[in-house]
């Protein structure tokens, strides 16, 4: 009885995990191409229940809960400490544009970190492997390294956008990426690592039931983190189309740019990163596809000529 109840939660949670991908898209893409006007926490809190969901299925509630908490904290500690400092990211504040904040860091940023962060996660276990108690040292080490270029690949694609356009936050001294500056990135880096070392960590040293240590989920599993992955970065590909006018901005160091520069950047940089990692992650999923299907085969033939054998 508690195999069924088992079996009818994960089909359940698989077609309501479909059902966010697909509400995610419609909401991603339709509010670059129409002025819906649909709020940013909104957006992100569809993310967020994705994950918590996918993660649950993955790594039950304790890791997924793990996960969000290491998030949560690291990120609000970090990005305090370089408003404070300029370490890691540099010198920055947050204007009052994104709403109410836990110290000096808006509220809505936490959740940002926690949903793109976890897609970010679940295509660097695609591209380099799952981690648990049987994992390799390397594997440990190698997926956070993966992971974080594809979570600073979404900063890449959003920040121009938000800070010199937008004025989410203010870059006090500019930088040449459209008023953004290098450090901004090598400090994305380092904090994300960061969280992601943490939770391989806790995943790699974490007690489980060993007879349950290894679940296998489909391709389709996988295929629906990328996708969220991809159309974010596709986001970004059609604010560039979508965007009609061109006007000028100027960031804190009195530096002059054009909006539709910014977006064709950022266009530019979603299509050969985000998009980019997430055809690669499915490369890898159709790879490993394909060798399970081959090796499937070659033990089928096998069996097949051993003497008095017949299927």
């Amino acid at each position: 009885m508690t195999g069924n109840i088992r079996y009818f939660m994960k089909n359940a949670s698989t077609y309501v995990l479909w059902i966010l991908v697909v509400v995610y898209t419609v909401v991603k893409l339709a509010n670059q191409v129409f002025p819906l006007h649909i709020p940013i926490p909104f957006v992100v809190l569809i993310t967020i229940v994705f994950g918590l969901l996918h993660g649950a299925m993955s790594y039950k509630w304790s890791g997924i809960l793990t996960f969000i908490v290491i998030c949560l904290v690291v990120s609000n500690l970090l990005e305090n400490t370089s408003v404070m400092t300029g370490f890691p990211f540099g010198h920055y504040y947050y204007t009052d544009v994104i709403g109410p904040k836990l110290f000096l860091v808006p509220l809505l940023i936490g959740p940002s970190y926690c949903a793109i962060g976890y897609l970010a996660w679940v295509l660097g276990t695609v591209l380099i492997g799952d981690i648990n108690r049987t994992s390799s040292a390397f594997t440990t080490f190698a997926v956070p390294f993966i992971a974080s270029f594809a979570m600073v690949a979404w900063d890449l694609g959003f920040d121009p956008t938000a800070s010199t356009i937008n004025h989410f936050w203010i870059w006090e001294q500019g930088g040449g990426y459209f008023g953004v500056p290098l450090t901004n990135f090598l400090g994305w880096y380092f904090t994300v690592y960061v969280i992601f070392q943490l939770f391989a960590l806790f995943l790699r040293l974490r007690r489980t039931d060993s007879n349950k240590e290894e679940e296998a989920f489909p391709r389709s599993f996988y295929a629906q983190a990328i996708i969220m992955y991809a159309v974010t970065g596709l986001g970004f590909v059609l604010a560039y189309l979508s965007e009609s006018s061109n006007t000028l901005v100027t960031d804190a160091m009195g530096v002059v740019w054009h909006t539709k520069s910014i977006a064709e950047a950022e266009a530019t940089v979603g299509i050969f990163t985000m998009i980019f990692v997430a055809s690669l992650s499915s490369v890898k999923l159709l790879q490993r596809s394909a060798v399970a299907t081959h090796k499937h085969q070659l033990k089928h033939d096998q069996v097949k000529r051993l003497p008095g054998k017949s299927l």
